[in-house]
């Protein structure tokens, strides 16, 4: 009796142990109905479409449907820069969600890539699902993906290499994106094949637009702009990645009116001046040293005080940029020499001094242009007083977050993967305010007869660059003297 108990034990112990466990896979039809419950526009559609052939008939659906093609068309023939914000991002993922990352043709890529794992019991060969597409340039998707259990993102980074050579990409970069679920961002190819020479300078006044100063081309092949008014400009990059070519394309946009006083540069170079020296004559104020930089830095932030005053006055609410009020521009080159570098008194007044104009000068046209390589809030305290960020090549994917804001990376924005030799210089990524998405550009290659081209032609006519000197604001030389670097 004892045996036969044991043995029976022994033969249905295994049975019992696998009830519960599937076998063999669902039915076609529960599969089928669970695959449509995830894409309810292949039922909505063809419902929708029915219900107006029902109700207006097949003839004038038909005539809807082709004035809703021909519209698409218009409109990214007549103005192809809102098409390609808003439109094209949308069709452009669906077409490559149903004809690249479907069906067998995904299934076959995860198999080949080692992505793909058996069912223990049933052999059913578990593959990693397609979430969503997000296509935000012709050149970049960002695919999400759940993973078949038992998966990490690090095992996935592991195959990234493996999956570029597979999909014939430029790159590959994987993120988690959230539990179960990973960003696999493709960047299909490099757009940007040859330098883009320095914009031309315009000729006067009224051929600049301070809202939109073109600094580049996007990967579309336009004129990439950036504004100079409203707001404060971050640009970060490795040691490099082509900062000098923002901030002297950005001047030569706007030499008209630096030469008319409609816009004053006021120049922080903590790097002994050494990459600024050349356009000196362009300057208004210019600082070399931490000490002059903090004399230069109250002199700012007074104008901006007396501007308002004037302002409160008068009782104006915004500025006009003119030359009674001229934009006033500080620009900081390697800004971390001033936030993070120095001595603790010196840095904190520094700070200081740029969060009071941040956060104070937009209406009265006082704006701060900050570069740096290394952007994390322990170096840049005011960070986030920065309305718009450029990206360059960086070292840390990190970074990428750190300047375009959470989740860029994950959305295409590779600025970590960018190469880091001259070939590569110039190219970075901004935000979109509008759809939010990463735009890829390349800042137009200044060189030094370019900038010489723009001292020659705009340097202010009616004054001199003024050095800080040591001893404070009021031992600065008379203006109407030429200063030994105004005149070099």
């Amino acid at each position: 009796m004892n045996k036969r108990s044991s043995s029976a034990t022994r033969t249905n112990g295994p049975a019992r142990s696998h009830a519960g466990r599937a076998t063999r896979p669902p039915g076609r039809e529960f599969q089928a109905a669970a695959w449509l419950a995830r894409h309810p526009g292949f039922v909505t559609a063809p419902l929708v479409g029915l219900g107006l052939t029902l109700v207006l008939g097949p003839l004038v659906t038909s005539a809807v449907l082709a004035a809703l093609v021909l519209g698409a068309f218009v409109w990214g023939r007549a103005h192809p820069a809102s098409f390609d914000r808003f439109a094209a991002p949308l069709l452009r993922a669906t077409w490559r969600r149903w004809t690249v990352y479907r069906g067998r043709c995904w299934t076959q890529l995860m198999s080949d890539c080692g992505l793909t794992r058996e069912h223990r019991h049933s052999g059913e060969q578990l593959v990693p699902r397609v979430l969503r597409v997000r296509s935000s340039s012709s050149t970049i998707d960002t695919v999400y993906v759940r993973m078949v259990r038992g998966q990490d993102v690090a095992f996935w980074q592991e195959r990234a290499s493996v999956l570029y050579e597979a999909l014939i990409a430029h790159r590959v970069a994987i993120t988690r994106h959230r539990p179960g679920v990973v960003a696999v961002v493709i960047e299909w190819e490099l757009p940007f094949t040859r330098t883009i020479p320095a914009p031309d300078i315009p000729e006067t006044t009224e051929d600049v637009d301070l809202g939109a100063v073109e600094i580049g081309d996007n990967e579309r092949g336009e004129p990439f702009t950036a504004p100079l008014v409203g707001g404060h400009r971050l640009v970060a990059g490795a040691s490099g990645s082509g900062k000098g070519s923002i901030l002297w394309s950005t001047l030569r946009g706007v030499g008209p009116c630096l030469r008319d006083g409609v816009v004053r540069v006021w120049m922080v170079d903590l790097k002994g001046g050494v990459e600024t020296e050349q356009g000196a004559p362009l300057f208004h104020r210019y600082a070399t040293t931490m000490a002059e930089a903090l004399e230069l830095l109250t002199e700012f932030r007074d104008a901006m005080r007396d501007r308002q005053d004037d302002m409160r006055e008068q009782n104006i609410r915004a500025a006009t940029p003119s030359t009674a009020t001229p934009v006033e521009l500080l620009v900081i080159d390697e800004m971390a020499m001033l936030t993070a570098y120095g001595d603790r008194s010196s840095v904190r007044e520094a700070l200081r001094l740029l969060a009071e104009v941040m956060t104070q000068g937009r209406a009265s046209l006082f704006a701060v242009h900050g570069y740096l390589q290394e952007p994390s809030k322990d170096v840049v305290d005011v960070r986030e007083l920065f309305t718009q960020r450029i990206c360059l090549g960086v070292t840390a994917a990190s970074h990428v977050d750190m300047v375009l804001g959470e989740g860029a990376r994950e959305r295409g924005a590779l600025a970590d993967e960018i190469p880091g030799d001259e070939r590569h210089a110039g190219i970075g990524f901004v935000i979109d305010k509008g759809s939010r998405l990463p735009v890829r550009f390349r800042a137009a290659f200044t060189t030094d007869d370019d900038i010489t081209e723009l001292v020659t032609r705009c340097a202010p006519q009616d004054a001199d660059v003024i050095d800080m000197p040591d001893g404070g604001p009021d031992e600065a030389p008379d203006s109407t003297e030429p200063s030994e670097r105004g005149a070099a």
